[in-house]
């Protein structure tokens, strides 16, 4: 059974949860900040399609990495129900690009994701 995990009440706070729960080796709960369909894009030119998918390229990149560092957001661009977020990468990567839409209930899940390598970029 899935345990129940604190949710996103702002956009910006997906950021912070995907860190702790990457920080936790925890890819389950990384997929769980995502739609059913979202779409990931890692490394960049790399699509996964649905959290199943995102779960899994999680785990590879868990297997690979095992510390996250909280990177500097830049400001987060709203539009309704819509949120741009974005950081700046520590890895000299090319980026990290989230765009988030407010559920019904009040929180936020990232809907469309893309992130640079971790590590050296390509």
């Amino acid at each position: 059974m899935t345990a129940e995990r604190e949710r996103a009440k702002e956009p910006e706070d997906l950021a912070r949860l995907w860190v702790e729960r990457a920080n936790e080796a925890d890819a389950e709960g990384m997929a769980a900040l995502y739609e059913p369909d979202a779409i990931m894009a890692f490394p960049i030119g790399r699509e996964h399609v649905g959290r199943d998918a995102i779960q899994k390229a999680f785990e590879g990149m868990l297997a690979n990495f095992s510390y996250f560092p909280m990177e500097e957001s830049l400001p987060t661009l709203r539009l309704g129900d819509l949120a741009l977020t974005s950081s700046v990468p520590q890895d000299n990567s090319r980026g990290r690009y989230q765009v988030a839409r407010r559920q019904p209930d009040g929180t936020w899940l990232r809907v469309l994701h893309s992130s640079g390598y971790f590590g050296e970029p390509t």
